[in-house]
């Protein structure tokens, strides 16, 4: 297990360039983290990390061991893990990364029915917009859109990241109609700051039909979260452009009414990532096909159409 511990404590230092990192991800400290590693450069008699006191950077002995040994760990571990589970079930501490919006109103409520089902599994999960690095930051799950991704990790594709324009009916009223695209023209824009680049993507409209249009609203507002967009929208302060799961209950309560209905963004969809391994620990493939039913049995890719009767 000491060696275990040390190619552990290596591959995640690797992946995220410190000692630090790599101990958050592995539930230790970064000393701890740092013998780990020592203890495998003994014992394979050969340096893994050139260290400096900024960053980590692999030698090239270390590079070729990160090769062989960095997809063989997580699916070791995995074996492990299923093994035990034979007897005891899947347990341990699950690790999901989420969106703040759609991870609290959509994804925490089927967390008390996975719960119920496998008492031996524990909760761990971090809300934020923002992409992880799910290897590098040891995460079992992650659940969002627009992930690169990387080596060694899949996706699965759960319901449609469709945007819709939205404002107050009083700012509907206010100034010319808004009929066409091109109507949207001088108009204050509320948009949302991409959490991967931070800068604000040049979106395009699309309608049933095929035919495109640019979303040519002045850079009024600028938020990086879209409950905020909506919030600003429901207030008179603009037309924002929001997921359509972000301003469903708006829309639903009447804060909020749609604009250009026939036309939305197509931001391609919320996936679930998990890493790519034959062998995926119990606790992470029950939950990834928990979460799949629970997505099915609310019929979510329905309702997040820019479609759905419910917000055109």
């Amino acid at each position: 297990m000491d060696t275990l511990n040390g190619i552990a404590s290596f591959v995640r230092s690797a992946e995220s360039g410190s000692f630090a990192a790599a101990a958050r991800a592995l539930g230790l400290t970064p000393a701890a983290v740092g013998k780990n590693v020592a203890r495998l450069e003994a014992e394979l008699g050969v340096r893994l990390f050139q260290r400096t006191t900024r960053r980590l950077a692999l030698t090239e002995a270390g590079e070729a061991f990160l090769g062989e040994v960095q997809g063989s760990l997580d699916q070791l571990r995995g074996a492990m893990a299923n093994a035990r589970g034979m007897t005891t079930g899947p347990a341990g501490v699950l690790r999901v990364a989420l969106p703040n919006a759609f991870g609290r109103e959509y994804i925490v409520p089927m967390l008390d029915g996975f719960l119920r089902a496998h008492p031996a599994v524990t909760a761990d999960w971090r809300f934020d917009n923002r992409p992880v690095d799910l290897i590098a930051e040891g995460f079992d799950v992650a659940i969002g859109g627009g992930f690169d991704l990387r080596p060694g990790v899949v996706a699965r594709a759960i319901v449609p990241a469709h945007r819709i324009l939205v404002a107050s009916a009083g700012f509907i009223r206010e100034g010319k109609t808004i009929a066409v695209p091109d109507d949207l023209t001088g108009r204050e824009g509320i948009l949302i700051r991409s959490p991967q680049t931070g800068r604000i993507r040049d979106w395009v409209l699309s309608n049933r039909y095929g035919a495109e249009a640019p979303v040519s609203l002045d850079r009024r507002i600028v938020f990086d979260d879209p409950d905020a967009a909506c919030h600003a929208a429901a207030i008179g302060m603009g037309i924002a452009l929001v997921p359509v799961q972000s301003a469903r209950s708006w829309i639903e309560r009447g804060a909020l009414s749609r604009v250009l209905p026939d036309w939305r963004v197509d931001g391609g969809h919320v996936s679930i990532y998990y890493p790519a391994q034959k062998l995926l620990p119990a606790k992470t493939r029950l939950f990834i096909d928990h979460v799949v039913e629970c997505v099915r049995e609310k019929d979510l890719a329905a309702r997040f159409s820019a479609w759905h009767a419910d917000v055109v």
